[in-house]
């Protein structure tokens, strides 16, 4: 059994290649993906060569963690059911090519105990669990945001988030003209128009290392910067500040199951929408273009590759 698969031969060298994949096991489910999403934090920095020393790192690779399609095959210890329209967190299904993070393909071979089922009416939307999940995560270390920096995707997901769980509106803070819009029951303004000086709580999803001395600067005494994005540097900053308001710095890592199954929870629910946030599309063969307008246009909210063609 074979795949289609995005595959970085190098960095900025991308492309489709057919791949052998490893037998399937009594555990293991097999996905025909319908939809695979695109990540501007993580993968940029494979794409780029940036990517900070990482288990599993090495080219070639197959990157991806935001894929849905339906279980072609099922066996009998995997709890999968034929059809089912699942979630999948990526695979290491790729022989001697690295799966990093491996949901970037036609088909895939993944253990039943990774994969979650969602609802047919959340289609191609199901690419975001994983993100929502991660920006859902961040949320349940601390207090609730009240200044998110950064109106990407997982800046728009962070404030939705926040209300979906009764929390005040947070405040946006975007430079960007082109992400200004989109801020439903919650304000986006640039720095300079914010009137309000100080935060007990402020999410940096920007990605930018240099920015950290001056959300501390913004902080109440006590407060909390949480780094929610990807760093590509070291991040420094001075300490005095930090010691003058006790200022708490804390990482937010990548989603944990429960994480998922309380995202899902919301979704379901209607509490949490993730409407409008998929701004791009391409067919799979179109991958190379695709991954360059994700990273290059500032438009581009989320890139979903779409792999039902493949299929037919």
């Amino acid at each position: 059994m074979d795949t289609l698969a995005v595959v970085l031969e190098r960095p900025e060298q991308l492309v489709l290649s057919r791949l052998d994949l490893t037998p399937c096991k009594d555990e293991d489910v097999v996905v025909d993906i319908e939809w695979s999403g695109i990540s501007t934090g993580t993968e940029r920095l494979l794409w780029s060569g940036r990517m900070p020393p990482f288990p599993g790192m090495g080219y070639p690779l197959v990157p991806g963690y935001e894929s849905v399609g339906r279980i072609a095959w099922a066996g009998a210890a995997s709890g999968g059911r034929v059809g089912e329209r699942v979630f999948v967190p990526g695979a290491r299904c790729f022989g001697a090519v690295n799966g990093l993070f491996g949901g970037a393909a036609s088909r895939l071979v993944v253990s039943g105990n990774r994969i979650v089922p969602i609802g047919e009416d959340l289609g191609e939307q199901g690419v975001l669990l994983a993100l929502a999940a991660t920006a859902y995560h961040a949320i349940q270390g601390g207090r609730h945001p009240e200044l998110i920096i950064g109106h990407g995707i997982l800046g728009r997901l962070l404030a939705r988030i926040t209300l979906a769980l009764g929390g005040k509106a947070p405040l946006v803070w975007e430079r960007n003209a082109d992400r200004m819009a989109g801020g439903d029951g919650y304000e986006v303004v640039t720095p300079s128009d914010s009137d309000r000086r100080t935060f007990a709580a402020i999410y940096d999803v920007s990605g930018d290392s240099a920015l950290l001395d001056t959300l501390i600067g913004r902080l109440t005494p006590q407060g909390e910067v949480v780094l929610a994005g990807f760093y590509a540097e070291p991040l420094t900053f001075a300490f005095p500040p930090a010691f003058m308001k006790e200022a708490r710095i804390r990482v937010a890592a990548e989603w944990q199951p429960a994480d998922l199954v309380a995202t899902k929870a919301l979704i379901e629910s209607g509490r949490l929408s993730l409407a409008d946030l998929i701004t791009h599309r391409h067919a799979a063969e179109d991958a190379s273009a695709a991954y360059r307008t994700a990273f290059t246009d500032p438009s581009c909210l989320k890139m979903i590759l779409d792999w039902r063609a493949v299929h037919e």
